[in-house]
């Protein structure tokens, strides 16, 4: 038998983590019937909480930042670290935001009559409890507490040793913004261990906890995935496509791949691999170029790259499969829309691509035939994102089709049963 490691008060992990997932069932039920009026204006206070307590949160964060520092972890890694008072802000937008979204949680979606009478009908209703388990991001721990409340739900919060500091400091926050207004505390919880074992007891939680949700990188859900015992919903990276075609306006297509790639290169929505039509190569390669040469991206090409661009890295076969989370991209040029998307079937990750094109007709072709979650027309691919979708903000982004697919807000983070109304039916 493996032996079980004790923390403070004597307690075991295993027993720690027990509590902390009863806690939440409980927590759960009493948020499942709590009116809209009161989540959001707990939402409204959690914001206002946050922003008024931007100097304690930005002191704790600076404890994570050194940390991850001596660490070695990369300055992509460590961007997604940082709190200031601009992304402070936007986490107290985001839940402001989510509180003037449409509650969910008990509409009816569909009703019908069938031949003997009976109404049928379709109700959204909670999840139940949601784990998080995530990497770097302390954002995460707002944006998924307000989307988690919001539908009804509790929620379990197990960030990366990175970032401990930062999410207790924000759950301690929310903590203060529930307690006002008459909710259970235990509705948001933070793991506050970086034992890894902790994650392990977490995934054996199935009798409480309804969904597990991995956010980070590919080994961090694959994990997660192997040992979870409760569902998951996961994406394993963001490999996204940008993909130029021949009637593409070039001035807007270097906006777009620019943006696309330059703006946040650690996060999963920049785009990884450029696709350029061969009859604009010779023209929209050396202008992309000087560019992606100016913002500091490398480039890995593909031979018809190469003989436009001498200067690039030829890319390899395991290029065209990497999420770099860098300022690095890789170029290929492409015989036709067709290519083009034969490209993304193989290499992609069913994230998000996008085309620049003036063509309405390659427009809709593309968007028809491009099975990923996201797929745009002249737009970065940094806009997959549940905030700048409109849903307030996001509890991650599924790339398997089950229950959702792309970025989740609130409506996913609901399901549906069945509600019947009858007089007197008897079935014979």
């Amino acid at each position: 038998m493996n032996q079980v490691k004790t923390i403070n008060n004597n307690k075991s992990l295993q027993v720690i983590v027990n509590e902390i997932s009863k806690h939440a069932l409980d927590a759960s039920r009493i948020l499942s019937t709590v009116s809209s009026d009161i989540k959001n204006k707990t939402l409204k206070s959690m914001a206002n909480l946050l922003r008024g307590n931007s100097s304690f949160l930005i002191k704790e964060n600076k404890k994570d930042l050194e940390y991850a520092d001596n660490k070695g972890i990369s300055k992509s890694m460590i961007d997604r670290l940082v709190l200031n008072e601009s992304r402070i802000d936007s986490m107290a937008l985001s839940l402001e935001e989510v509180s003037e979204l449409a509650d969910p949680v008990g509409e009816v979606t569909r009703m019908w009559t069938r031949p003997n009478g009976l109404r049928v009908g379709k109700m959204r209703i909670p999840l139940g409890v949601i784990g998080i388990i995530y990497e770097s991001r302390p954002n995460v721990t707002s944006d998924a507490s307000g989307l988690c409340i919001k539908a009804g739900n509790s929620v379990i919060l197990r960030g990366g040793s990175e970032s401990l500091n930062s999410n207790l400091a924000i759950g301690a926050v929310l903590h203060k913004a529930l307690k006002s207004n008459g909710l259970p505390e235990h509705a948001v919880q933070i793991i506050p261990v970086t034992d890894r074992e902790a994650v392990m007891e977490l995934l054996r939680q199935d009798e409480y906890i309804d969904l597990i949700i991995p956010r980070g990188g590919e080994g961090l859900i694959r994990f997660v995935c192997d040992n979870s015992t409760i569902p998951v919903l996961k994406h394993y990276k963001g490999v996204c496509h940008l993909f130029i075609d021949e009637h593409a306006l070039f001035d807007m297509a270097l906006s777009i791949a620019v943006n696309s790639k330059v703006q946040r290169p650690g996060v999963c929505n920049s785009a990884e691999t450029l696709l350029v039509h061969k009859n604009i190569a010779n023209k929209f390669l050396p202008l992309i170029y000087k560019e992606f040469t100016k913002n500091g991206v490398e480039i890995r090409g593909c031979k018809q790259t190469k003989k436009v661009l001498k200067e690039v890295t030829l890319a390899t076969e395991q290029d065209w499969y990497e999420e770099y989370l860098d300022l690095v991209i890789s170029i290929k040029v492409v015989d036709s829309i067709d290519d083009a998307i034969s490209h993304i079937e193989k290499y992609g990750s069913m994230h998000t691509e996008s085309i620049v094109t003036e063509s309405y007709t390659n427009s809709q072709y593309f968007m028809n035939r491009v099975n990923s979650s996201t797929v745009m027309t002249n737009a970065s691919t940094r806009f997959a994102d549940g905030f700048q979708l409109g849903l307030g903000s996001e509890i991650g982004i599924s790339t398997s089709k089950l229950h959702a697919f792309g970025p989740m807000g609130c409506e996913e983070l609901t399901t549906t049963k069945f509600i019947v109304y009858g007089n007197g039916q008897i079935r014979n």
